[in-house]
């Protein structure tokens, strides 16, 4: 799947460009390292998906002469095409309809395009329907895993697989920061319990078949192209609708946010530079209760968040369980180059404005009740 020699250069988007300019622009990270030398075709699964394709974009875009890109997604609920509908005219790109669970296929699409790297995004994310339908949960997140790792292993050809992973394995950190090889993983609720158990097979394919696995555990990201299921999006969905908003318990909880070209820069960095074998917080400097999200969207759509408060949000029970926050440390990964550069304020406006333009035709869907 070589790019034609006709191919015209894609132009890696500017700051100016991807933080001033228009919001409606499919945006990507700035990070740009020079290529691989044993990697030509990347696979990204869950490549339609809220991060996963903030990080199809930017490889495609920025490695457009150098990386061939496939996109693997079964196109779920909140997945969009969307979030990758600008790639289809780039000749280093290709999408593929396909489960995870479905081996046989993924197998073909390793062998058939001759894939040197994987990125492993595809999962079920959602922490409320988790506790609503916790084995749908194992069966994408654990057993999707599983099946792919065997598909790989089939294969023998890969290079770099960075496998997706999230900071809630730890638990609630309870104000300490949580370390990648020292902290162990407590995971409090059916999604994080699936996510740990999928860490581990990823572990264990390392240590027994001898798979380059790097995995990452991300602080909570957000910006455009996020499902409205988790509270960022959620929230702007309901201002839309002239609906109140809905916080869980007290709304204390508190999380912290990545923008997602920062994620997209992370991710970009630990493929670069990362170590096999090794585990890359990425962590957030912005921590932010979801009772104070409330009040700055309240603000960012024209309402007195101070005012209007009380009368602009609708109280709802809280989860059985709900980690107060995740702190982890991220100096493995910024020892690596990347930072942070977008901050929740800039970050959020953004996102705002983007959802303000999209949220009604972005998914052709009813927007989620409940959100992370």
């Amino acid at each position: 799947m070589a790019p034609a020699a006709t191919e015209t250069p894609v132009t890696p988007v500017s700051p100016s460009e991807r933080i001033e300019g228009p919001i409606d622009a499919f945006l990507t990270g700035l990070c740009k390292f020079p290529p691989l030398p044993n990697l030509k075709t990347i696979l990204v699964t869950g490549g339609a998906g809220f991060i996963g394709s903030w990080v199809t974009r930017h490889l495609v875009r920025q490695y457009a002469e150098t990386y061939n890109v496939i996109c693997l997604d079964k196109m779920d609920v909140v997945a969009s095409l969307n979030n990758i509908l600008d790639l289809f005219t780039c000749t280093n790109f290709r999408f593929l309809h396909c489960d995870l669970n479905d081996q046989h296929t993924v197998l073909f699409a390793l062998q058939s395009y001759s894939v040197d790297c994987v990125l492993h995004f595809a999962a079920s994310s959602h922490v409320q329907n988790s506790f609503n339908d916790p084995f749908t949960f194992t069966q994408n997140n654990v057993l999707g895993t599983q099946s792919l790792l065997e598909a790989v292993r089939s294969y023998g050809k890969i290079q770099r697989f960075i496998h997706v992973s999230t900071d809630e394995v730890y638990g609630e950190t309870n104000g300490q920061v949580a370390m990648e090889n020292s902290t162990p993983m407590r995971p409090t609720n059916p999604y994080s319990a699936s996510k740990a158990a999928a860490e581990m097979y990823a572990m264990a394919y390392q240590k027994s078949f001898g798979l380059p696995i790097i995995i990452v555990r991300s602080n909570n990201v957000y910006g455009p192209g996020q499902y409205p299921e988790k509270i960022i999006p959620r929230f702007a969905g309901l201002m839309l609708k002239g609906q109140n908003l809905t916080l869980q318990g007290n709304g204390d909880n508190a999380r912290r946010f990545l923008y997602g070209a920062d994620a997209a820069d992370a991710f970009d960095t630990i493929l670069h530079k990362g170590e096999i074998g090794e585990i890359y917080n990425v962590d957030s400097s912005y921590e932010v209760s979801n009772r104070k999200v409330a009040a700055m969207m309240l603000a960012l759509f024209g309402h007195d968040p101070v005012k209007d408060f009380g009368n602009m949000i609708t109280w709802l029970p809280d989860r059985p369980f709900n980690d107060n926050d995740y702190a982890v440390d991220g100096n493995k990964l910024q020892a690596l180059g990347w930072k942070q550069r977008i901050n929740f304020d800039s970050g959020l406006e953004m996102t705002v404005d983007w959802y303000k333009k999209n949220m009604a035709t972005w998914w052709h869907c009813q927007f989620a009740e409940d959100g992370k």
